[in-house]
Order: structure tokens, then C-alpha cells, then sequence
């Protein structure tokens, strides 16, 4: 079992995250006039970078909208943001579309109750710790951070592991 999970994550060639309970505490802050603030992880913002220089494709897939997310996307360099996405089954068939990848190649990792149809059907579905049973369930690992804690660091840093990638060599 844990062979074939190594052999699994060697073959990503894109790691989707849902944003709120994923790389955010799933807590949002709203001002009086509607600003909205989110907290994300520095290190998953790194990890993110490692990846897309290692050519694995990032994604952002978000039940909601919301100007924090277009930022943090946009200072990752992650061209594929979906928001508002009550259909996200369909951004993901999108996805594989566009860039012409098989659901074995794909991880995803969720949080909540929408997230459980493409956890269904791709290559490693990934949960935060805190998701409802049927997330967890659904789910082949249980990220040891919480959402918000360096969910996506920790899942880059396994998939490079599986790759064979050392640590020295993430940056260089």
C-alpha cells in the first residue's frame, strides 16, 4: 500500500487546491465595507513555487469569490484560478482538457462536502485533518497540518520525495 501511494505521487503532473480550510484557516475577515482578508502560509507559498519550477501545474479551485485569492494567485504565478465554482467537477474536466492529463496524474486536495466528486475520481485525493468524515473518507491521506498550516508544503515536499528530489536540489 504505501509502495503504491509513493508510485502515485512520482506521477502528478498537477496538484489542485481548494483554497478556504485548504491553504486558509477557513476563516475569512469582512470589514464594515466588505474588504475581505484571508491569512495564507508563507511556506505553502514557497512549496507552490517549487513545484511550478519542478513543472508540476498548480491550480486553485474555490467554491467562492474573493480578491484575496485572485491576489495570492496572482503573486504565485498561478494562471488556473477558478472561484465561485459550486460545479467544481466541471473546472476539473477543464483542466485535464487544457492540459491534456489523465485523473492519474492529478492530486486534489479538499476540505468539505463539494470537493468529494472529483476526490472520487482522481489520482490521490488529499483531506486536512478537520474535514467532515465522508471528506476524510474519500480521502487516500490526511495531511498531518491543519488548512492554512502548510497543507501544500507538506504535500510538494512528499510528491518531490517521491520523485526523488533531495531538498538541496529544490532551489538550485
Amino acid at each position: 500500500m504505501i509502495k503504491r501511494f509513493w508510485e502515485k505521487l512520482s506521477q502528478i503532473k498537477m496538484v489542485i487546491f481548494d483554497v478556504d480550510g485548504v491553504l486558509t484557516d477557513n476563516a475569512v475577515y469582512i470589514g464594515p465595507d466588505g474588504f475581505e482578508l484571508k491569512r495564507f502560509n508563507i511556506a505553502d507559498g514557497l512549496g507552490i513555487h517549487i513545484a511550478q519550477k519542478h513543472g508540476i501545474r498548480v491550480a486553485l479551485l474555490s467554491g467562492r469569490q474573493s480578491s484575496a485569492t485572485t491576489a495570492r494567485a496572482k503573486e504565485l504565478g498561478i494562471e488556473d484560478v477558478y472561484q465561485d465554482s459550486s460545479r467544481k467537477l466541471d473546472n476539473y474536466n477543464a483542466l485535464k482538457s487544457r492540459y491534456h492529463i489523465t485523473d492519474g496524474e492529478i492530486l486534489f486536495v479538499g476540505n468539505d462536502l463539494i470537493d468529494i466528486p472529483i476526490m472520487e475520481i482522481c489520482g490521490v485525493a488529499v483531506a486536512v485533518p478537520d474535514s467532515p468524515k465522508s471528506v476524510l473518507k474519500a480521502a487516500l491521506y490526511v495531511t498531518q497540518a491543519p488548512g492554512g498550516y502548510g497543507v501544500a508544503r507538506e504535500i510538494i515536499d512528499m510528491i518531490l520525495d517521491a520523485r526523488g528530489i533531495d531538498e538541496e536540489k529544490r532551489l538550485a
